[in-house]
């Protein structure tokens, strides 16, 4: 048997995956319609449109993992009838007027967005059981001027404790402060002054787990059913109940003038390092205008820094100055500051 010889006809070329010539146009999407975001779960987001539609939605893979938050107006194409097993997409994502953002790796400063589209930052904290803590309170002080958002201090369990001494110091910089208590008989009335003080705006609740932010939710929107939990007797923290974000209407009729409150899973850090130090010193208004006196280049840490005189006018140390300097010092990650200031 002769040996074979083989020729050009034996090659096999591979065919091209598709004769579809590649294009960059994209759709208008022209027909999109305008939908709010009040939940992201899973890869799937949840979202009301203008007509008061609830629309179950996916992203489009150009928007990127990590691109819609609750709070977005997004444009919205395919399947808007929201009926049970419909699947719309996001096609786009309209521009945000604040954010509410934090450092989830302080070494890398990868910034995490956690809500958008804010108008009032309410900074929950218990009076005790778990006690307030002021680094975490100023953190997110920091962030709400920094993006144009109005706080609110609101301070619960009043009927267990009084309310600290430093809360007058935020009430001097402009910081509305607000409580509840936990007895029934005042607590109806509690609620009803922050239910019309949040009407018609969109609110974001944040603070510790165990402070009381779902039990709040619960008490502004009826049947919202959102679960709430203990604090842990032996470290003295709240146990998670809610795990991701979520906006819920305080108006029954679902209309989006009656404003909304987003519930959010406590938070026990809440990193600043994507920030510019300069922002951080800008949002301390009643340091800023001394520390802008400072020589160039002050870190803020050294015996010649102004800030040092003002925390200590002539030569009396005044612990309340001195606790707002040791605030900022430890959100400037300067670890040299004096810590032995009387808490």
């Amino acid at each position: 048997m002769s040996k074979r010889v083989y020729d050009e006809s034996d090659a096999r070329i591979r065919p091209a995956r598709s004769t579809r010539p590649r294009t960059k146009d994209r759709p208008s999407h022209d027909d999109a319609i305008s939908a709010l975001v009040t939940t992201v779960d899973r890869g799937r987001t949840t979202c009301i449109t203008e007509e008061r539609v609830i629309v179950t939605a996916m992203k489009s893979r150009e928007l990127g993992p990590k691109s819609v938050v609750v709070g977005d107006i997004v444009s919205l194409v395919g399947d808007v009838t929201g009926v049970e097993g419909s699947l719309a997409r996001i096609v786009a994502v309209n521009p945000r007027r604040n954010s509410l953002s934090r450092t989830v790796d302080d070494a890398a400063k990868i910034e995490r967005t956690i809500v958008a589209n804010i108008d009032y930052l309410v900074i929950v904290a218990a009076t005790t059981n778990p006690e307030p803590r002021r680094g975490l309170i100023d953190r997110f002080l920091v962030c709400a001027f920094h993006e144009g958002i109005s706080p609110i201090l609101l301070m619960t369990k009043t009927d267990l404790a009084p309310l600290p001494d430093f809360i007058e110091e935020y009430r001097a910089l402009g910081v509305l402060i607000v409580s509840t208590s936990s007895k029934n008989s005042d607590r109806a009335s509690d609620v009803a002054k922050i239910h019309t003080l949040l009407a018609g705006k969109t609110s974001v609740l944040v603070g510790h787990s165990g402070v009381g932010k779902s039990t709040l939710i619960n008490d502004l929107v009826p049947h919202a059913g959102r679960i709430t939990g203990d604090v842990n007797d032996v470290t003295g923290r709240g146990r998670h109940t809610s795990s991701s974000a979520i906006a819920l209407p305080l108006s029954p009729d679902l209309d989006p003038a009656g404003g909304w409150a987003i519930d959010t899973p406590g938070i026990r850090a809440f990193g600043l390092a994507h920030l510019d130090p300069n922002k951080i010193i800008a949002s301390f208004s009643d340091l800023s205008e001394v520390a802008a006196t400072c020589m160039p280049r002050c870190s803020h840490s050294e015996e010649s820094c102004r800030l040092n005189e003002w925390a200590a006018p002539n030569g009396t140390v005044d612990v309340a100055r001195t606790r707002r300097l040791q605030s900022l010092r430890s959100l400037l990650e300067i670890k040299d500051f004096d810590s032995t200031i009387p808490e």
